[in-house]
Parts: C-alpha cells; structure tokens; sequence
C-alpha cells in the first residue's frame, strides 16, 4: 500500500528557491517577505509546473472550509503579491501564467532539491520511478510498474476519507478573534529604493488611520518598524507583540498611481485571514488609506461609530507634490534621534506641503509638532516656536478638528509654554479619544499627570502606553513618569531595564543619575551624568546635571567651571536660564539664582515647566518664598 507521496522540500527556479517546509520564498539567498496563501498558491503551482491548474483545486488546496474570505478576492491577491515579488506580468508572464476562466499555470523550469522518499508497504519490487518530462521541459518523478487505475483507485479513496473527515472536524473551527493588531512595514515593491520613505510613510499613515479605531488595540510606529527586514516569523512577531492580528502588504508607486496590497494574518498560527489589493491616483491616496482601513476593521469584525465612518469616507483629495513632501517631513520628524538636522528638515518638508496645499490639515499639524520639539530641543527661541506652533494647530484645526495628533500637540504646547493646566488636560484627553491607540498622546498624559502628582492616573496611563509601544521609546516614558513623581528607587530599575536595550540612550543615563542621586549615591550618579554629556555631545541638560552633583559631592571647582563654560556659551547660541539658575542654587547663591529663575519665567521657558515641581535641582531652593511664589505665578501652588 502507498502512504506518501514523493515531495521536494525545496523547488528551485531563475535564482528564487522556495522552502516548502518552512514556508519561506528567497531571492539570491534573501528571504522575500511573503507568507500565506501567496506561498501555498505557489507551491500549489511549482508542485504541477506546465500543468493547468483550476481555481476548483485551488480552493480546495489553500481555501479550507474555515477559512471565512471571498474566495475570489483571496485568490486575484495572491497571485497578484507573487507576481510582485516575483517581477512577474500578466500581460507577458514568465512564471505565472493565467487561463482565463479556468486557473494558471506555472510556465517556467523547475528543479526539485531534497526529495523526501516516501514510505511504502509491499513489495518494493513492484514499484520503480522513472523521470517523466512536464510541458516545462522539467523532469517529474513519478511511481511507475503498477496499474495506474491502481493507483488512482487509491488516491480516490484517500481523497474521499479526508472530504468525509474535514467538514466534521471543522464543524467547531471558528474565526479567530482578533482584538489587538500590528502593521508591519509595508514592503517597497516599487523597484525604485528611492521610494523607501514613501512606503514607511504609507505604514505609517495606516497605523495613523486604525490607531482611531476605539475597539482595536494597535502598535505603535516605532515598535512596528523594529521588524522592517526581519527574518522572524508571524507567531514569533504576535508573541513579541502581544498581538493577535498582522497585517502585512507592500505598496507599489509608478507615476500618478499607488497600489496597496494587504493581507490579514492571525499571528499566533500564521493563519490567512483576508487579502485585497487598492489602486489609486496619488491624488486620491488619503482615501486609498482609509478604505484600506475599513476593510481591515471590517475583517477584525471591529466597531467603527458613524462619526468615524463619516471622517473615513470626507478623505479629501491632496495635492500628490505636498504628500511626497508631507510624508518626508515625517520620515525626519520620526527620525529625530537617530539623524544629523532632522528637525530643521522636517520643517522645511512641512512648510513645503502647506505651501503645495493649504488645504492640507495633516501637514499643518505636523509642521506644529515639529515647532515643539525645536523648542524643546533648545533650537528654537520658545516664544517664537510657540507663535509658529499656536498658527500652524489654529490651521490644522480649522482644517479638520478630528486630527488627534494636533489635539496631543494642543496639549503639549498648552503644558510646557502657556500653563494653561485645563486646555491641558482637555486637549491630551481630546487627542485620546479621537485616536484611542495613538501612543504619543498616552505617553504625554503619563507624563503630564505625573508632573501634577497624580500618581495612580499616571501610572494607569503609562501601563496603556506600554501596551501600544513596546520600543526602546516606552522605557523613556516609564523613567519620565517616575522622574516627575520623584520615585528615585523606581526611576533606577526603569532607566536600567531601557538601557539594558539602548545602552546608548543618554537620557535614560541622565535619568539613572537623577535615580541615584536621589537616593544618595553621589558618586554613582556622577558617572551617569558623566555618560550622558559623552552620549549627548555635550547637551546643555546632561551637562547642567552633572555640574550640580559635582556641586553636590563637594567638587565645587568643577562645578564652578562648567557654571561659566555655559554663561560664556550663552553668548553664542541659546543656553537655557533656568539651567544656569540650578548650578547658581547649586553653590549656594540663592539671589542669583531666583534671578535666573524669573528670566526663565518671563519668557516662559519650556524647562521651567517641565522640571519646576520634581527637579533635584530644585531643592536648594524650596521652603522660599520666591520659590512659592513662582509656583503660584505659574499656577501650581497646590
């Protein structure tokens, strides 16, 4: 009796090797991103090279009974993603060539590597292979020297015990659910590498869309891109995650069109739940997004409100040059600790969009984000940054009040430059609910209620913002809720478990000075603070921090050093007042400090209202009453 069939392991064509077993497609020794039924149409196809094979057969082959798709939809997808990875054309195939109405058929030279010898009962005399040459010219092996009626009359009957088995097994085969969701980069199927930033700001862009969906749990950007290239596997990336959906497609540019193709996976089992390819003009590509987007929810039997559905279907055309610049304002602004300028960059991308298209709200906030961190960075004057930032949201907002990015920024800017503690929190929590998975503005409320000395509030916040970010960028969230809430014993374990994976991070250095420091080890601190100005090259923060624990362990010369290095520099480009009034307290002199502090306050410096409540270097001066007083300028005398 015949119990296997003769199988490859590996089939080999013009430089692609497809591992069967594995489930893994290479080029020249890469491996492709493509998983699913794309690799199970492909096997499907190589398996019977020069032979029509029918769609009947394919469903019955890669659409089992459970798996609930348009059957149709699921089918033109895969053969449409194999032929991109592949650089194949339905017009003129090289691979895959398609028989109208009936199904394809895979027209070029196969080589089979590894056949795996099946295992046969009776007498092995009875059965010889011999090579039997396919319409490819491939040779096929293929069991000859019994009847063929034989063989066929059992191959039936295997057929027909497993038609009888399967729809009794899948009797209790449900859809899986899908609460939580991951994007992984969209491949770049364009041929032009050039087009790298355009398909990260597409991955990006649908993140965005979904991120607004209330019922759905999605990653963040900056998580999701750790994957770009990854040889790992779908259930490894879910558990990585704490995912149950992926979601994996490519784009593909030529001229004035755009060609999304996705495909949704169930992570913890790489099952293929639905597929579609979207084609639009590049004018239309803020639609394209969100149609992509209500599928997938549609799918994830998600629950979108009509006021959602309502801004997913008024996507309005853009001007396709602002969108090209728009989406490159982001890849800078995205980039910003890990590229030389990317602020100044950015900027310039989103001053370019709005100037293509006034009309064009995303760009607007953007460019208000990007106002912000100059700000913050100390690259700006804040005032002049804050002017830019308040027209550039007055803009967005006017243009489209549903943007939760620009309400996140809203309340940032309402945080750290106007003081205005209600817009604060109204705005934070405006962004949230308009974009419930939007990781930034989790992580600014986190923040923003642990600076108010909330701590059960921050803490809850941040346990949400870990769920949605599970990058490098969450710890720092972790040691600036526990810096603001002055837990110095739980800073030190959530600055070391960030640098355990950036050891190159220096804020989360500067952070472990500031843990240490506050629970007595001078020295130590020291060190960290130390780390940071290397790390930093020299940032004013890192630098101001170090100069004050010197003070601190009694090298007053030192820190009397780097006090005046800072003035001198001051005189050059901006240096921060409120960081000159910390080294002033430092060593004791008190009036110039308070000095320092009110030139701070008079131009409202962006860290005097970050540091002012929970700042070590701050407690020389609390208990006087110039101290008490400035909180209550400032609206924070509890």
């Amino acid at each position: 009796m015949l119990t296997a069939a003769p199988a490859s392991r590996v089939l080999r064509f013009d430089g692609f090797e497809l591992d069967v077993r594995a489930g893994e497609l290479r080029k020249a020794g890469v491996k492709l991103r493509l998983q699913g039924q794309p690799i199970q149409v492909l096997a499907t196809l190589l398996n019977r090279a020069g032979e029509l094979v029918t769609r009947e057969e394919l469903r019955a082959q890669v659409w089992p009974a459970e798996t609930f798709v348009d059957f149709d939809h699921g089918l033109h997808n895969a053969i449409a993603r194999l032929r991109e990875a592949l650089g194949d054309s339905a017009g003129t195939p090289r691979y895959i060539e398609t028989l109208p109405r009936r199904g394809y058929r895979f027209i070029g030279t196969v080589e089979r590597v590894g056949v795996e010898e099946p295992a046969l009962t009776g007498p092995s005399e009875s059965f010889r292979e011999a090579p039997i040459v396919a319409a490819s010219g491939r040779p096929r092996r293929t069991v000859v020297g019994v009847p063929l009626m034989v063989v066929a009359g059992v191959v039936a009957l295997a057929i027909a015990a497993v038609l009888v088995a399967v729809p009794l097994s899948h009797r209790a085969a449900v859809t899986p659910s899908v609460r939580s969701i991951a994007v992984l980069p969209l491949a770049n199927f364009s041929g032009d590498p050039a087009q790298e930033f355009f398909v990260d700001g597409m991955t990006d862009e649908l993140i965005t869309d979904l991120a607004k969906i209330g019922s759905l749990r999605v990653i963040s950007r900056t998580s999701v891109m750790a994957y770009k290239g990854t040889s790992k596997s779908l259930p490894e990336i879910a558990r990585e995650l704490n995912v149950d959906g992926i979601i994996e497609g490519s784009v593909t540019r030529s001229g004035q069109r755009v060609r999304i193709t996705a495909q949704l996976l169930y992570g913890p089992s790489d099952k293929h739940l639905w597929a579609e390819t979207y084609e639009r003009d590049l004018g239309d590509v803020l639609g394209l997004q969100s149609e992509v987007a209500q599928a997938i929810a549609q799918q994830v039997r998600a629950q979108v409100t009509p006021q959602l559905q309502a801004r997913f279907r008024a996507a309005r055309p853009v001007n396709p040059e602002a969108y090209d610049a728009y989406l490159r304002g982001r890849y800078y602004l995205s980039n910003m600790f890990t590229m030389a300028h990317p602020l100044n960059m950015a900027k310039n991308y989103f001053e370019e969009a709005v100037r293509k298209d006034p009309g064009f709200a995303a760009a607007y906030s953007g460019l208000a984000e990007d106002y912000i961190y100059l700000a913050i960075f100390r690259q700006m004057p804040a005032e002049a940054a804050h002017q830019q930032a308040e027209d550039a949201l007055r803009h967005a907002l006017a243009l489209d009040d549903s943007i939760g990015e620009a309400h996140d920024a809203a309340g940032v800017l309402s945080w750290r430059y106007s003081w205005d503690w209600d817009s604060t929190e109204r705005e934070l929590d405006q962004a949230i609910a308009l974009a419930p998975s939007y990781s930034c503005a989790h992580e600014d409320r986190a923040e923003y209620l642990a600076f108010r000395g909330r701590r059960a509030e921050a803490e809850a916040e941040m346990v949400k913002s870990l769920e949605l970010d599970t990058s490098i960028g969450s710890f720092l969230t972790e040691s600036a809720v526990y810096f603001q809430l002055r837990d110095f014993d739980r800073l030190v374990e959530a600055s070391r478990r960030g640098m355990a994976l950036n050891p190159n991070e220096w804020f989360e250095h500067f952070y472990l000075g500031a843990g240490y420091e506050g629970t007595g080890k001078g020295l130590e601190s020291i060190a960290e603070y130390q780390k940071a100005v290397e790390l930093s090259g020299g940032d004013q923060d890192a630098m101001a921090a170090l100069a004050h624990a010197y003070a601190g362990v009694g090298r007053r010369a030192e820190a009397q050093k780097m006090l005046r290095d800072l003035e001198q520099k001051s005189g050059k480009v901006y240096v921060s007042p409120y960081l000159i009034a910390t080294l002033y307290g430092a060593l004791g002199d008190k009036d110039t400090a308070f000095e320092f502090l009110e030139k701070a306050y008079q131009e409202k410096s962006l860290d005097l209202s970050w540091y002012v409540k929970a700042d070590l270097r701050m407690d020389s001066l609390r208990g006087d009453p110039r101290y008490e007083s400035l909180l209550g300028r400032m609206g924070l005398k509890e």
